[in-house]
């Protein structure tokens, strides 16, 4: 994060401070193109701080949520643009920057999540075939490589398919419901309309665009995992053979 701040309430003020942050492009830009490298690759080294043990999506809704686009294959151009909305890219005729994308006529242009600050992918249609694959410069426009095959992964680490989600805002309303009744029988009356208030909200931004600010609050519940269980993080994206250098010089 560039800045982070934790939400509080203040009973004193009866005032609430919701949790605010902005997250570091860049770092966020490395984060997805490690997990990019561990689904695509053996391969891979990873040179990560303390921030590899914090919670992350699941490593098998990351890679099933993938798009992936052939030369000559069969599919129109409305549903790439589909699909993209679905793992959580932006259309953006204008800031063409990392997670959007822009559509010009028979022409996609990709700005992927874990790409280089520079690199994005166009995707020419011939009717509903892709007749063209390229790699180009977002910011000169020169086509940098042909593709046969690209891999579009998910813009966001908390993804989830449509019969997890759908499963997983029944839990997150079960839960509310206890929440709201544990305030409401403590006379906790604010607190429980506000919790309601901010959950559904939730669940609506969920339901219609498959996130909501401060999603990772539910990762546990998104995930499918039980109270209790240990978060998924960086180390479950790697293979089981893995091999980890701790480094704690500093101690000594």
């Amino acid at each position: 994060y560039d800045y982070y701040q934790p939400e509080a309430y203040i009973p004193s003020t009866d005032a609430y401070i919701e949790k605010d942050s902005a997250i570091n492009d860049e770092i966020d830009r490395l984060r997805h193109s490690a997990t990019m490298a561990l689904a695509e690759r053996r391969d891979v080294i990873i040179v990560a701080s303390v921030s590899c043990i914090y919670s992350l999506g699941s490593p098998e809704d990351y890679r099933s949520n993938t798009l992936s686009l052939r030369q000559g294959q069969e599919i129109s151009r409305e549903e790439v643009i589909k699909r993209l909305v679905e793992i959580q890219y932006e259309r953006n005729e204008m800031a063409f920057t990392r997670n959007k994308f822009r559509a010009k006529g028979d022409t996609l242009e990709i700005f992927p999540a874990g790409g280089t600050n520079e690199t994005a992918v166009r995707v020419e249609f011939f009717g509903d075939e892709i007749d063209r694959i390229s790699e180009f410069n977002a910011l000169t426009s020169d086509v940098s490589a042909t593709l046969l095959h690209v891999v579009i992964f998910p813009a966001s680490h908390y993804i989830v398919g449509q019969a997890r989600l759908h499963d997983a805002l029944h839990d997150i309303a079960e839960e509310m419901e206890q929440r709201v009744k544990y305030f409401t029988e403590h006379n906790k009356l604010i607190e429980a309309q506000r919790i309601e208030q901010r959950t559904r909200y939730d669940m609506e931004m969920l339901s219609e665009i498959g996130t909501c600010k401060g999603v990772e609050n539910y990762s546990r519940i998104l995930a499918g995992r039980e109270p209790g269980a240990t978060p998924i993080t960086l180390l479950d994206h790697f293979p089981e053979d893995f091999l980890l250098f701790v480094d704690e010089s500093h101690v000594t």
